[in-house]
């Protein structure tokens, strides 16, 4: 058996954070792992690009994710800290760098890494609106 590329070790990690936090937010279907997939197909080819960016992919795949399932459900993941107006998604930022964090805009603060919603205020909860 080969040895697993640091690329692909690196895009599995990306791979299972983002699930992390999909399975955390019970919005882990079928047809939303598979955007997760479509994200990691595309990263795959970015970091072979640019290696030096390996360390910001779990970033920018839970970018993706968020963006296809912006289009095609509404937000994700919603911010579990603001209690009170209008239901908003968290950010990750940086929005290209390593260490990517779920953050609340509009209070300020850091959730989560990216990967551990389900630890973040007792974890989220509810599908995409």
């Amino acid at each position: 058996m080969d040895p697993i590329s640091p690329l692909e070790q690196t895009l599995h990690a990306a791979r299972a954070l983002v699930l992390a936090d999909l399975v955390a937010s019970r919005v882990a279907e079928p047809d939303v792992v598979s955007l997760v997939e479509e994200s990691v197909v595309q990263r795959r080819w970015w970091v072979e690009q640019w290696p030096e960016g390996a360390e910001f992919v779990a970033g920018l795949v839970a970018q993706d994710v968020q963006d296809a399932l912006l289009e095609r459900y509404g937000r994700w993941p919603l911010c579990p800290v603001c209690g009170s107006g209008d239901p908003h998604a968290l950010d990750v930022e940086p929005e290209l760098g390593p260490d990517p964090h779920w953050v609340c805009g509009k209070a300020g603060v850091k959730v989560a890494a990216v990967g551990s919603l389900g630890g973040a205020v007792g974890g989220v909860e509810g599908a995409p609106s």
